[in-house]
């Protein structure tokens, strides 16, 4: 009896480091790496880099450090515009008191039901759904069967995980994604698709 050889391919996404000016809703805001960034985005990984290809969003405190893999272990890199973070509109590079100020029970509104309660101009929940599982199926089907690395963002994470989960976009934001916090997904092929199965998520190497 003969069996098909089923491809199996390994995803780590790696959350971006602190950016300069602390917690905030930062979006599609082109913001730096600060040092304590760099700091927990090295520690993270220390000195292994299994990876055969690295995939990053353009967003500047994701690509330095995929650039810094490239040319420290002569690992490819890949900039996918798709990966980058959640637009979060009006929100955008101000910080949860600066947005609590002007209504209280604002933030609490959108946690409970980010559908509905989205900031103004933002991304809609289902539009970023579609970008990402795009650029996901994507990159699977290109890098089938290596072991991937990508350097994005916790909205995305999220959303990748809500994506192999089948986690409703309601509750996506109760998923908690640290800074520079590794999350491994083991996808299995299976026909034209890929199985996704959660290793861990929030760890490092």
């Amino acid at each position: 009896m003969i069996t098909e050889e089923r491809v199996t391919t390994l995803i780590d996404l790696m959350r971006h480091g602190e950016p300069v000016g602390g917690s905030r809703y930062r979006g599609q805001m082109d913001d730096p790496l600060s040092a304590t960034g760099w700091e927990q985005m090295r520690a993270a990984v220390g000195n292994r880099h299994p990876w055969e290809v690295v995939v990053s969003s353009p967003l500047g405190r994701c690509l330095a450090f995929a650039e810094e893999l490239r040319d420290r272990h002569g690992i490819p890199l890949e900039i996918e515009p798709r990966l980058q973070e959640l637009g979060f509109g009006s929100w955008q590079g101000k910080t949860r008191d600066e947005i609590s100020r002007y209504d209280p029970g604002l933030l609490q509104r959108f946690y409970r039901d980010p559908m509905n309660n989205r900031p103004e101009d933002a991304e809609g929940l289902a539009d970023f759904r579609e970008r990402i599982q795009s650029a996901w199926n994507e990159i699977l089907n290109r890098h089938a069967g290596k072991h991937i690395l990508m350097v994005c963002h916790a909205g995305v994470i999220r959303m990748v995980l809500a994506l192999i989960l089948d986690i409703p976009l309601s509750n996506l934001f109760r998923i908690k994604v640290a800074s520079a916090g590794i999350t491994r997904i083991e996808c299995l092929e299976q026909g034209e698709e890929f199985l996704g199965q959660l290793v861990f998520h929030g760890g490092s190497l």
